[in-house]
């Protein structure tokens, strides 16, 4: 059976993991209401989720599971279902609430491979240092869990997916560096750049990873309208939110502009009218406080063809 446009292909549709996903992906800002495909918004105030329903199974084929983290102060508030968003009652619930957070990742699925269970739904938690940490992966890597590059001891997937399996391995990589602390955001970078530039070897490598302070975008390649798998992986949008103004509206995803604050949102395609740039194949975009800190652009062999000054 064909995967629909979007997918990813082989065990996903859409979003990452073995199974097909769409999710949204949010940093800092301020009510956040919705979500679409694979994106991340980050601002410096709150957000909430809204167009997951919608595209959770109301117009699409993603009924298979959803989920949404709320990230706050080094912690997460964690809903997920291995269920219709569209018939949730749970999500038309959390529709009606101001959740103010900092950072906001949801995600809908499209199971193509791994059965139908709580555990294989996104986003994945974990903990280190002291901090939750979180995950969600757009495309496939099939046989990561036999590749030596890719080790998950101290780290163990609950579920069945490769998307599960890859931020095990990275967590596995970012322990070493957190066993004294926060480690410097360059040490992080680095660290996140390579894992992103070996994971791509595999297969389509869109993730974003937050580690409570930032949020990390990796865009690779998606399978686009014309069935053909090609960048972009994901798409940015930065702009500037002031009081007074008509509140953003992005395919179903509104921030009151209750107090200027910038708004970074990243997705899989653009979801508005407004000028969004699509980043090149294998480039890691770091967002915090609703702007981009860094950008470090790979070549398709894996290595740095340069790498942006933290702004």
């Amino acid at each position: 059976m064909p995967l629909p446009a979007g997918a990813s292909g082989g065990e996903f549709a859409v979003c990452a993991n073995r199974f097909g996903m769409r999710a949204l992906y949010l940093g800092s800002g301020n009510h956040v209401r919705a979500v679409r495909d694979v994106g991340a918004l980050s601002d410096e105030r709150p957000p909430v989720p809204d167009e997951l329903a919608r595209h959770g199974g109301g117009t699409g084929p993603h009924r298979d599971g959803w989920g949404v983290a709320f990230g706050q102060q080094g912690d997460a508030l964690v809903i997920r279902e291995p269920s219709a968003a569209h018939d949730s009652a749970c999500l038309a619930f959390l529709q009606h609430q101001a959740i103010a957070s900092p950072l906001v990742i949801a995600h809908v699925r499209f199971a193509t491979q791994g059965p139908k269970l709580l555990r294989n739904s996104q986003p994945f938690t974990r903990e280190l240092g002291g901090v939750v940490h979180l995950f969600a992966h757009n495309g496939m890597v099939p046989g990561i869990e036999h590749d030596p590059r890719f080790q998950a001891r101290r780290f163990r997937p609950i579920g069945d997916t490769d998307s599960e399996y890859a931020f095990c391995a990275l967590l596995e990589r970012m322990a070493v560096l957190w066993s004294d602390g926060r480690p410097e955001l360059d040490v992080r970078i680095s660290a996140v750049a390579a894992f992103a530039a070996e994971l791509h070897t595999l297969g389509p490598a869109n993730f974003l990873y937050s580690d409570g302070e930032v949020l990390f975008g990796h865009g690779h390649q998606r399978r686009n309208a014309a069935g053909e798998m090609a960048p972009p992986g994901l798409h940015v949008l930065c702009r500037t939110c002031r009081p007074g103004a008509e509140p953003l509206d992005v395919a179903g995803l509104s921030i009151p502009p209750e107090h200027e604050q910038q708004v970074a949102l990243l997705a899989s395609v653009p979801l508005s009218d407004e000028p969004w740039e699509a980043p090149t194949r294998g480039e890691l975009i770091v967002l915090r406080e609703g702007k981009i800190v860094h950008r470090q652009r790979r070549g398709s062999g894996g290595r740095a063809d340069g790498v942006d000054a933290l702004l």
